[in-house]
């Protein structure tokens, strides 16, 4: 079991990668052909030219660091998760912990409509700022399915947005923040002056993990941070840029694409004088969805390697695991197992 350590360790070691920068604006053909080739090499790539408006963007920011930036009895009003709601440090329901305070939304309009109610002075202002976004990096995450089934030839090339456009799709957006180390309070406390949190090195904001839904779409402020973990024990940080979209595989991806391609493993850092603000949109299917390695995936060269799933039964599975822990290796199929025909997706 893998568990996210409070500080990196001094024997990892860190890599310097060109990685995948796609231009959405580019010849269509060669842009899925790109996206396939950087979700089989790394799971991972920066879309540029992706089309969420800028101002869309700046609502959402602009709100969210006003919610940050308050004192922290008024914060815990909006929490605390379960599973949605303001958390802080606490990361799941099994102990690991990081250097992070956040945002968990149900994307659905009418849920974050209620929840804002305890989360702002302006809930109508927040939340519609908030749904807006969600409808846009919606589009986005459908727009790379899309590009994904067709670069991998499917017949159904829709056959991945499909599941995050169902009315009831499990999305989630989150909202992170990860205060500087310098910043003398402890971000769960108000009037706390301890020294134990001041520190010229970089602490593990948000532990070592794969997301477990189809792809993830990720934006930050112009503050460095996140890595991805290419192989065991070697890291590669991320270069922040505040007008781009970074892009990785979930395990549900790799699932349907029968290990094609990869969910890769990363993490986020604290920065030691500047705080870091992160929004990710977690692309899902509904809960009942049933997923499953793609037919055009399964070869007798390369049989099943998962057995499938619905999306509630990977998710509770989720849920009940420490956070770097390898879920889909539970969901693997052995030597020992049935052979598994195909199924379609609900």
């Amino acid at each position: 079991m893998v568990v996210a350590s409070p500080n990196p360790t001094r024997n990892e070691k860190i890599q310097a990668v060109d990685l995948p920068i796609i231009d959405l604006s580019a010849e269509r053909s060669q842009v899925r052909k790109l996206i396939v080739k950087a979700c089989e090499d790394y799971g991972f790539f920066k879309v540029i030219n992706h089309g969420v408006p800028k101002d869309i963007i700046s609502k959402v920011e602009e709100q969210s660091l006003s919610f940050f930036a308050q004192p922290v009895s008024e914060k815990q009003r909006a929490g605390p998760s379960d599973p949605f709601g303001y958390g802080c440090k606490n990361i799941g329901l099994n102990g690991d912990t990081g250097e992070v305070e956040y945002l968990i939304f149900n994307t659905n309009p009418i849920s974050i409509a209620q929840r804002f109610k305890t989360i702002s002075n302006e809930p109508t202002k927040f939340s519609s700022a908030v749904s807006e976004y969600i409808a846009a990096v919606r589009d986005l995450a459908c727009e790379l399915l899309d590009l994904i089934g067709e670069g991998l030839w499917v017949p159904d090339t829709s056959v991945f947005s499909r599941l995050i456009r169902d009315v009831d799709s499990d999305s989630v957006f989150r909202l992170n923040h990860y205060p500087h180390l310098h910043n003398k309070k402890d971000i769960c406390k108000d009037n706390d002056t301890s020294p134990s949190s001041i520190s010229n090195i970089s602490k593990v904001g948000f532990g070592e993990h794969s997301d477990p839904q189809l792809l993830t779409l990720l934006r930050s402020n112009d503050v460095g941070g996140l890595q991805i973990s290419p192989q065991d024990g070697v890291w590669v940080s991320v270069p922040s840029d505040p007008t781009a979209y970074w892009v990785n595989v979930g395990d549900v991806l790799q699932a349907m694409t029968n290990g094609r391609f990869v969910s890769v493993r990363h993490r986020a850092l604290t920065n030691p004088s500047e705080s870091r603000m992160s929004m990710a949109y977690f692309a899902a299917s509904s809960l009942n969805a049933c997923l499953s390695a793609l037919p055009e995936m399964v070869t007798p060269e390369k049989p099943r390697l998962y057995k499938p799933f619905t999306w509630a039964e990977y998710k509770k599975t989720t849920h009940s695991l420490r956070l770097g822990e390898n879920r889909l290796n539970l969901f693997r199929i052995s030597t020992n197992d049935e052979c598994f025909i195909d199924q379609p997706l609900e």
